[in-house]
């Protein structure tokens, strides 16, 4: 089944009733049908006909097992670092999501876990990073809001001879644009909130693990914790996959056009897009996604013109989440990675005139041209 019919029909099949699409199960508990025997379902908390549905569709679109959806993107990455036992290492890609950083900081290394971040994620720099006691390597690619762009193949493979699990978080361009386990990866992460939802009305999260050792591992701390997601935020995510190639193509095209426009702007130093040929990244891209994605960031001249335009900006929404149908513009510095030290944000360019553009559905003529009054 193809990509884009997968997303629409997700492997269901019309029940009894005939529903075309895939029914919203509300209940939080199940009867058994008799001592010893079961439906297959027992508590909403261990498993939802919906969520279960949602579960493979999206397990099936990064090529990995069942994927597990949790009530957020941090909660499936909180469930994530229970793999892990007090005293184990992982290495990380310095630029990554602010919430991120924030949850390995402040409640990982509580935990007993200690990190090493690499600014330039390189597979010679991440080996240096190494320790006897590594376990993982946690990756963003592109990266959050910097866009760098990281060697999937070659940072696995090293993985794979340490014996080190690599975790890569996909949110950014979602299995249309790329597919981080047939790459090596061992776990994908996902913000569901963002474009596989795509609708700005839903929280949600995913781990989609490689291998049936590594789900049934996830799978236990899942339903001990009980970050699931609900039956009906299951259902939204499913009715927003039906669109995802579309959406993603329409994010995509438009944002290449904003990047090549912000390039000739003179109030504009420099864009971040791997769509841009200017872009380190822009070879890479080519040879391991098939697309550069909706996102973008661009640092004008002045910290009071990127004050400026946030307040000036009519159609774009001044808003911090992405991957929508509405276009909307993020201040990093201080709502992604305001829990980030500003010393290691301005380590990574994450500068007061730094700015991050989620481009959404809207027509990419109306985005400049709101772009435009609010950079003059």
């Amino acid at each position: 089944m193809q990509f884009s019919t997968l997303c629409i029909h997700g492997g269901y099949r019309p029940d009894w009733t005939g529903s075309v699409t895939a029914p919203l199960y509300t209940s939080a508990t199940y009867a058994h049908p008799g001592v010893g025997r079961s439906t297959g379902y027992d508590y909403a908390r261990v498993q939802n006909p919906t969520r279960e549905q949602l579960e493979k569709v999206i397990g099936a679109l990064e090529g990995g097992q069942e994927a597990l959806a949790f009530s957020s993107g941090m909660a499936a990455i909180a469930c994530l670092m229970e793999l892990f036992k007090p005293g184990d290492h992982l290495v990380f890609s310095a630029d990554l999501y602010g919430g991120t950083i924030r949850l390995f900081n402040s409640l990982s290394q509580k935990n007993g876990l200690t990190f090493t971040a690499v600014d330039d994620p390189t597979p010679e720099n991440i080996a240096r990073a190494l320790q006897p006691n590594t376990r993982a390597l946690y990756l963003e690619t592109p990266s959050n809001p910097m866009m760098q762009v990281l060697d999937l193949a070659a940072i696995s493979a090293l993985a794979r001879r340490h014996h080190l699990l690599t975790l890569v978080d996909n949110t950014f361009l979602t299995p249309y644009f790329q597919k981080p386990l047939p790459a090596g990866a061992d776990i994908v992460i996902h913000s569901g909130t963002k474009y596989l939802g795509g609708h700005n009305d839903v929280l949600a999260g995913f781990l989609i693990p490689a291998t049936p050792e590594l789900e049934e591992k996830l799978r236990f701390i899942y339903k001990t914790t009980g970050s699931c997601l609900s039956p009906f935020d299951s259902w939204l995510i499913l009715r927003g996959l039906k669109t995802l190639p579309l959406r993603m193509e329409r994010h995509a095209a438009s944002a290449l056009t904003i990047a090549r426009w912000l390039e000739k702007k003179p109030q504009v130093r420099k864009v971040f897009y791997p769509g841009l040929e200017s872009s380190p990244g822009y070879a890479l891209s080519q040879k391991q996604t098939t697309g550069f994605g909706g996102m973008l960031s661009f640092e004008v001249d002045t910290e009071a013109r990127a004050k400026a335009l946030l307040e000036k900006v009519k159609l774009i929404c001044f808003a911090e989440s992405l991957g929508g149908t509405e276009t909307m513009i993020t201040y990093p510095l201080l709502q992604t990675h305001a829990d980030v030290p500003k010393e290691e944000c301005l380590k990574k360019g994450i500068n007061e005139r730094l700015l991050r553009l989620s481009v959404g559905l809207e027509d990419v003529e109306d985005i400049l041209a709101d772009l435009q009054q609010a950079l003059a």
